[in-house]
């Protein structure tokens, strides 16, 4: 894993995964994203800013803008490092689709949401991460900020 600093008077670096590691891709999707030339969760995140940009990269690929609006989701995600690609996906099935938005969610909440996601889906309430992990997860996403 490498980071980037994104903001410098924060210890917290925005992490940069390779594309391999983003949940949800297939071998197709993950090999369309390289040919063109996105090999990282942040190049997705910088290639995918605006919408236009998204409609854009979807029609190259010949796929639906909400693939690349997912992935668009799990890359911004994975950038907080206490998330990375490993809770990402969690924290999108849990209804948080964007680091800004996981900053304005209140932890408690949060860790509601995804207790009732884990007991819905798994029936298991032990996987269900820490409240203070989720708590780390709030105060990283502050320092990474909304945008790269």
């Amino acid at each position: 894993m490498s980071a980037k600093q994104k903001n410098h008077r924060s210890p917290v670096t925005s992490s940069d995964w390779p594309i391999e590691q983003l949940p949800g891709l297939t071998q197709q999707e993950q090999s369309q994203l390289r040919n063109c030339g996105i090999d990282t969760t942040v190049a997705l995140v910088k290639e995918g800013k605006t919408l236009q940009a998204r409609l854009a990269l979807a029609n190259k690929l010949q796929i639906h803008i909400q693939y690349v609006n997912k992935w668009m989701a799990l890359a911004d995600l994975a950038r907080i490092p206490s998330v990375g690609t490993q809770y990402c996906g969690l924290l999108l099935h849990a209804g948080i689709g964007s680091v800004a938005q996981l900053v304005q969610t209140p932890t408690h909440r949060l860790h509601k949401q995804i207790l009732r996601l884990q007991v819905a889906t798994m029936q298991r309430r032990d996987l269900c991460p820490a409240i203070e992990l989720v708590e780390r997860w709030s105060q990283e996403a502050r320092m990474v900020g909304g945008g790269e």
